[in-house]
């Protein structure tokens, strides 16, 4: 019997796994043809960026590597000139802003008060500080009025003539506060601590208006009584601090 001949396997060609992989790649490439064609590409805004890019100093103050072949026609030299200038003196606007702030009038009224305080021993029955709202300034009533009154005493008119020379270089606006302790009070002239809280908080801003003219308009009154105090109302010495005047110097001309 004759045997059967066996062809041999020809290899020659393309593999065929090579054939679908060419197909996929062909495929995502019409895909992404497609989706480009699509597409819509804002060509003002692309050269907008790109001219951007190309005028402006960035981070190493180097220009854009990006070539353009027509200038811009809206940013003309002299405006390329400020904005590289803006890069060259950066500092120039932060140097303004830093010298308003450091030239803020209320840090020089509390420390030409805290060197008043220092220099006449007043310390214990005035104290200045700054908070928030500005500088306040807070007078204790021994000083300033008889127990029961809201007429100031003369003690206290030398501080307020300093005060009133120190307000008139500013123009913040003023509020003044009066406050008591919580014992009853009770006669013809103040019914209760309302009463004598707000007469004294006013006997204050009227003395700086008489004595040195300033815009009444500067100033508001407020009169807390009892409702406010710095320390319980628990020991004589205690409601003696409850008992007094806060100026407050706004930190703008309104609060």
């Amino acid at each position: 019997m004759k045997r059967r001949e066996i062809r041999k396997r020809n290899d020659k060609g393309t593999p065929k796994w090579m054939v679908t992989y060419s197909d996929m790649v062909t495929l995502i490439l019409v895909f992404f043809i497609l989706l480009f064609s699509m597409s819509q590409i804002d060509l003002y805004k692309f050269k907008a960026i790109s001219e951007s890019f190309q005028n402006r100093m960035i981070l190493d103050f180097s220009t854009s590597a990006v070539p353009m072949d027509n200038p811009t026609e809206l940013i003309n030299d002299e405006e390329i000139d400020e904005m590289s200038n803006e890069f060259e003196m950066p500092s120039q606007n932060n140097d303004v802003i830093d010298q308003e702030d450091e030239e803020d009038p209320l840090d020089g009224l509390l420390e030409d008060v805290e060197f008043y305080l220092d220099e006449h021993n007043l310390n214990e029955v005035i104290t200045a500080n700054r908070t928030e709202r500005g500088v306040v300034l807070v007078l204790q009533d021994s000083i300033f009025f008889e127990t029961g009154e809201v007429d100031i005493l003369q003690e206290g008119e030398s501080f307020l003539q300093e005060i009133g020379n120190l307000l008139m270089e500013i123009p913040n606006e003023v509020k003044v506060e009066g406050h008591t302790d919580s014992r009853p009070m009770s006669n013809f002239r103040y019914p209760s601590n309302w009463e004598l809280s707000g007469g004294r908080a006013s006997s204050v801003v009227r003395y700086l208006i008489e004595e040195f003219s300033i815009d009444e308009s500067r100033f508001s009154i407020a009169g807390y009584g009892d409702t406010r105090p710095r320390v319980p109302n628990d020991t004589e010495e205690n409601m003696r601090e409850n008992r007094r005047v806060e100026i407050i110097i706004l930190n703008t001309e309104g609060e």
